[in-house]
C-alpha cells in the first residue's frame, strides 16, 4: 500500500532541507518549519537559487529541537552556528559577508515562504519517480535528483509518476488522504532552472531540461490528464490545503488513500 516514506523541510528557502519523521501542518497550509525562513536583499526581493546560484555553495545543517542552523562554505572547514530566534542579525550579517551585499532574514509562521502562494501545501512525488528520473542520467543517483527537485513527501509502495494521476479534466481540485489528514493536488509543479544545476556546486548539466522533457513525455503514464501538461518540465505535485486540517500532524508510515 502507499504510504509516506520521506518527510523533508527547507528551513531557509533555497538552503539544505532536514528529514523529519513527522510534521505539524500550518493554517497557510505549509508544514511546521518548511520555508519559514527567507533571504532577502535591500530592494526586498527574495535572495534564491532561481536568480542566485552562487547560494549553491552554502552548505547548512539545521537543529530543529534546538532552533539552531550551522552554515559553511562548500569545501571550507570554518562553521558557525546560530540561534534562529536570537541571533538572526548576526546569521542575517554572515549571509551579506557571503553575497558581498546587505541581506535581510525573515520568517513567516503563517505559511512559509513557497513559490506557489496559491497551492502553498506540501509538495508530493513518488520514491519510484525520483528513481526514474535518476535513471534518465547516468552520472546521477537518486540523492541528487532529490536535492534538484526538493521535494516535501515521498510516498513509497506506488509506482513511478503515481503522483501525475492526482488531476482530473476539469481542472478541479483532487482530495486524498495522507493518514488522518487531507491534501488536495492542485497541479503539476512546473520547475525552473534550478534543477539544471548540480545541487552542491551549481553547475549547470548541458541539455538537462531538454533530455528531461523528452523522457518525461515518453514515461507520462497511461490515462493521466495530458491536458494538464502543456509542457513536460513538470515534477511532483503541488497542493492546497483546506483549513480543517490546520494543526495536524502528519507521520512516516501513514497510508495514502485517494
Amino acid at each position: 500500500m502507499p504510504h509516506l516514506a520521506k518527510i523533508l523541510v527547507y528551513p531557509i528557502k533555497s538552503l539544505d532541507g532536514v528529514e523529519v519523521t513527522q510534521a505539524k501542518l500550518l493554517v497557510g497550509g505549509a508544514l511546521a518549519h518548511d520555508r519559514e525562513f527567507a533571504l532577502f536583499d535591500q530592494q526586498g526581493t527574495v535572495i534564491n537559487a532561481k536568480h542566485t546560484e552562487k547560494i549553491h555553495a552554502i552548505r547548512s545543517e539545521f537543529d530543529l529541537v534546538g532552533r539552531t542552523v550551522t552554515v559553511w562554505c562548500q569545501g571550507e572547514s570554518d562553521r558557525q552556528t546560530f540561534d534562529l530566534d536570537q541571533e538572526r542579525l548576526a546569521l542575517a550579517a554572515w549571509f551579506s559577508d557571503f553575497f558581498g551585499y546587505p541581506v535581510l532574514l525573515q520568517q513567516d509562521l503563517h505559511m512559509g515562504f513557497p513559490d506557489d502562494t496559491h497551492a502553498s501545501g506540501p509538495t508530493v512525488v513518488s520514491s519510484a519517480t525520483l528513481e526514474t528520473v535518476a535513471s534518465w542520467f547516468p552520472a546521477m543517483n537518486v540523492e541528487e535528483v532529490r536535492r534538484r527537485f526538493r521535494a516535501n513527501l515521498e510516498i513509497a509502495g506506488a509506482p513511478a509518476f503515481w503522483e501525475d494521476g492526482l488531476f482530473v479534466e476539469s481542472g478541479d481540485l483532487v482530495p486524498f488522504q495522507i493518514g488522518e489528514v487531507t491534501l488536495l493536488s492542485s497541479n503539476p509543479c512546473q520547475r525552473c532552472i534550478v534543477p539544471t544545476r548540480n545541487p552542491w556546486s551549481g553547475d549547470r548539466l548541458p541539455n538537462f531540461q531538454k533530455d528531461f522533457n523528452a523522457n518525461r513525455r515518453e514515461n507520462l503514464p497511461i490515462g493521466v490528464v495530458s491536458a494538464r501538461f502543456n509542457h513536460f518540465y513538470k515534477l511532483t505535485t503541488n497542493t492546497q490545503v483546506p483549513a480543517t486540517e490546520a494543526g495536524k500532524t502528519i507521520c512516516l508510515g501513514d497510508t495514502i488513500q485517494v
